[in-house]
């Protein structure tokens, strides 16, 4: 098996992982346009390369807690079934290959969590690796996002 390739970033005070095939950028942080009733993790939109992306903070979807803006703060563009993602993390911090005897399968703690795909025990860290289409797929009146989004292109 071979080693996956994974973009880590943090949120809260803890580090996760998405596989480098599943992002299309990393973006500073910056101005967004807000959109009315959308649910509280959609924070607005920005046009990213000619495409309305929305952005969604992960600091909510994780933790409940919003993430603070500072110099580190990133925007990580990942792709879902239909459209592009911005992902608000406290930091995008490196692109590492984790090797496949480092992953550990889920605990039972997890099950609740389905976009979790496992844990990587490297040296003296632990990260999380994130499904980001689950992760998306999962979120309450995401479809009504991809609507709202999908009707302005």
């Amino acid at each position: 098996m071979e080693d996956q390739k994974v973009v880590v970033f943090s949120a809260g005070n803890e580090e996760f992982a998405i596989p480098v095939l599943n992002v299309i950028s990393i973006e500073r942080a910056q101005k967004l346009n807000a959109i009315p009733q959308m649910p509280n993790y959609m924070l607005g939109v920005l046009t990213i390369r000619d495409e309305l992306v929305p952005i969604i903070d992960t600091g909510i979807i994780l933790f409940n807690k919003t993430t603070n803006h500072t110099e580190k703060t990133r925007i990580i563009v990942s792709k879902s079934d239909t459209l592009s993602v911005g992902l608000l993390v406290d930091d995008a911090k490196e692109i590492i290959d984790i090797p496949q005897d480092q992953l550990k399968p889920l605990h039972v703690t997890y099950q609740f969590s389905p976009y979790i795909t496992g844990i990587a025990t490297l040296e003296d860290r632990m990260i999380t690796l994130l499904d980001p289409a689950k992760l998306f797929d999962g979120l309450d009146g995401f479809d009504t996002i991809e609507e709202h989004i999908q009707s302005r292109q």
